[in-house]
């Protein structure tokens, strides 16, 4: 447990007492609370977190419940009215969180006082700005106060018996008509009911690519269930007749293959939506699936109204999923083209501005920074609650290079869509390339995995496996980093980005420089197109002060990003810069740490101070380099590449007994941040086997 002070059991009182005037408004969540306490929003995370270990939102769900307690035993309010009294429309579903935290329903409470002790309550501020008074025995000090004010944060939920996991396949639906036609409703259809479904947090879905692959499969339901993992099976079928929809849905036990359910529906065409939020609640009553009142609400919002927009939509959603530039234009036509159907649709306007985004990506020209912006702005105002707008609008400002204004748009997203991996992964890649964090790269690495592996396809689960492995090596776990990124190339041996990452693990496992160069230079070779591998075989030459053979590889990175015209690997022209005046490339090196120091000016991450150290070193200024590397050291959630080859750099040849002293305080920092993580992550059960 975390040392206390006054400051932060003062500022707990102040967040309680703002939820409990909030207690009985629904909406009231994260948001609201950091505008109530004019904070940010990754402030105020901060902040809880540090002295709770909550979440903002665990904390007013645990603030409500004990309110709920201290009603049921203080009042003659039933359990409908005490649920509504503490923000929870749906009576069972406070009755749902309420057995979670205390072990027992609401209807049972002053039954079980023995096996349950009052939960010590939070201090809050009254409206007068008066402390309410606490009766927790005459002679308690301040300090004890305090200690016992708090100790509600960490009390454990008594165990129960973990509930069976409801998870769900929604098996390609069949087009019953001769008409070829149809075949965009039927599959319309299910990849609405599918959407629908994967709202549900109670419920485990399986992604659409992972079922598409059994649409003409001759495999048993209960060799797909092995296959996936999962208890149910959804299959249907259906034509239009005129404008009527004609649909067949049947819910299968996935072990037995017995029919548990069927239904046929027999609907007009423009009740599409209505008939696919129809069919998730009659699915998710039938497993007993919990369906929360946010929930309910988000089922009932439609997309559009317009079915030919939505058939747009989906024409060039499925182009989105392989990102070439031909394949981001045609789906922008389409989108753009669903968008004059109808004027409000969100979601075309948040895919748009993220085909935008890709088509743009990486060029040094950027032409489409202000679509981008225009997209995610109406995207936002048709729908401010969906996940694809928030990262529209997310990307927009990664694209501007603003990334701590891109932060709270994918948090927001994250927070309306917790179960959403292509977010998650956002958020991944966001803590590993543009604000790096180790500790934060972990924990949505993680998340992805947890989401459910056997739920994905081989590919999609080679990229998780292979994330976590990258998100591993970084914090400086060398064996489970191998570990994961070996099941990554389990799931897809050909993965050509996993084994990229191997050869600088292979470094880090047995330190032979040579054998990652080896390994580099054998991947390149299998594609002589990849970029990012060619600079690093210029780079690890460097380390090895093997200018000639670096200046050999570099020369041949730097005619490709200028012809080109990409924007990338700005922060690699220091050492391209040094090699290059290394072999006498005088004019070409001078432009090349212009162009350094201009970026690493404008930097905005927790490497900007070593970037600094490393250009006034480079230029014999290492008073100035000393002076910011100091500054670096008090940096925290480094890169284990940093630890690694920050001594092998050349430049440090010449070091003095200074900066080695901080190079070392570095060193240290970094290993004490890792056993910090390492036991966050044993206590979670994360690094075993």
């Amino acid at each position: 447990m975390p040392d206390f002070n006054p400051a932060e059991a003062e500022f707990l009182n102040q967040v309680s007492g703002v939820i409990e005037k909030n207690i009985s408004v629904e909406q009231f969540g994260v948001s609201e609370l950091a505008d109530a306490m004019n904070m940010s929003r990754s402030n105020l995370l901060r902040k809880v977190k540090k002295a709770t270990n909550l979440s903002v939102s665990q904390l007013i769900s645990q603030i409500r419940l004990e309110q709920g307690m201290e009603l049921l035993r203080a009042s003659s309010l039933n359990v409908s009215e005490v649920s509504h009294q503490v923000g929870f429309s749906s009576t069972s579903y406070f009755i749902k969180c309420f057995r979670e935290y205390y072990g027992y329903p609401p209807g049972e409470v002053g039954k079980n006082e023995k096996s349950e002790p009052k939960p010590v309550a939070l201090p809050a501020e009254a409206s007068s700005n008066k402390k309410r008074d606490f009766v927790i025995g005459s002679i308690l000090t301040a300090a004890v106060l305090i200690t016992l004010t708090l100790i509600t944060y960490y009390r454990k939920v008594p165990s129960q018996t973990p509930s069976v996991e409801k998870s769900i396949a929604v098996l390609p639906f069949k087009n019953d008509s001769n008409d070829s036609t149809n075949v965009y409703l039927i599959n319309g259809l299910m990849e609405s009911t599918l959407n629908s479904l994967q709202l549900i947090k109670d419920l485990r879905v399986i992604s659409r690519t992972s079922a598409e692959k059994y649409r003409n499969t001759t495999k048993s339901i209960p060799e797909m269930a092995k296959e996936l993992n999962v208890l149910y099976f959804v299959e249907g079928s259906g034509q239009k007749i005129g404008d009527k929809i004609v649909l067949n849905i049947q819910l299968i036990d996935a072990g037995s293959d017995r029919h548990l359910w069927s239904k046929q529906y027999r609907r007009e065409t423009k009740d599409i939506f209505a008939l696919q939020q129809e069919i998730a609640k009659n699915i998710a009553d039938e497993i007993k699936a919990i369906i929360t009142p946010l929930e309910e609400n988000r089922l009932k919002k439609i997309p559009t109204e317009n079915l030919e927009a939505y058939d747009l939509y989906l024409k060039g959603l499925n182009l989105m999923n392989n990102i070439e530039d031909e394949n981001l234009k045609k789906a922008i036509t389409y989108f753009k083209e669903a968008i004059a159907k109808d004027p409000q649709f969100a979601l075309a306007y948040a895919e748009t501005a993220i085909a935008l985004y890709y088509l743009d990506a990486y060029k040094a020209e950027k032409k489409f920074i202000a679509e981008i912006g225009s997209y995610a702005d109406k995207a936002l105002l048709y729908d401010s609650k969906l996940g694809e707008s928030l990262v529209a609008k997310a990307l927009f400002y990664t694209h501007q290079k603003e990334y701590e204004q891109a932060l709270p748009y994918l948090e927001k997203a994250h927070e309306y869509n917790p179960n959403s991996a292509p977010i998650i992964g956002y958020l991944a890649d966001y803590y590993s390339n543009y604000m790096p964090n180790t500790g934060k790269y972990i924990e949505y690495a993680l998340k992805g995995i947890r989401l459910g592996i056997a739920s994905s396809d081989s590919i999609t689960a080679s990229y998780v496996y292979l994330r976590l492995g990258n998100a591993l090596i970084q914090a400086g776990f060398v064996d489970e980093s191998i570990k994961y990124l070996n099941k990554s190339l389990d799931y897809n041996p050909t993965n050509p980005f996993t084994r990229y990452v191997q050869a600088f693990v292979a470094y880090a496992k047995n330190g032979n420089i040579n054998e990652t160069k080896e390994l580099l230079l054998k991947e390149f070779n299998k594609d002589t197109s990849r970029i990012d591998i060619l600079q690093d075989i210029g780079k690890i030459c460097y380390y090895m002060k093997q200018y000639d053979s670096s200046y050999k590889y570099y020369k041949r990175f730097i005619r490709i990003r200028e012809t080109k015209k990409l924007d990338v690997y700005q922060h690699e022209n220091l050492i391209i810069g040094t090699v290059l005046a290394k072999v006498g490339q005088t004019k070409k090196s001078e432009e090349l740490l212009a162009s350094y120091k201009q970026f690493v000016d404008n930097e905005k991450s927790i490497y900007k101070e070593l970037g600094l150290a490393g250009y006034y070193c480079n230029r014999g200024d290492n008073q100035k380099g000393l002076e910011h590397l100091k500054l670096f050291s008090k940096e925290d959630n480094l890169q284990y590449w940093i630890i690694l080859f920050f001594q092998q750099d050349p430049i440090m040849e010449n070091a003095n007994a200074e900066f080695k002293a901080v190079n070392d305080r570095i060193v240290k920092n970094f290993w004490s941040n890792h056993k910090k993580i390492k036991a966050k992550l044993e206590e979670e059960g994360l690094l075993k086997d």
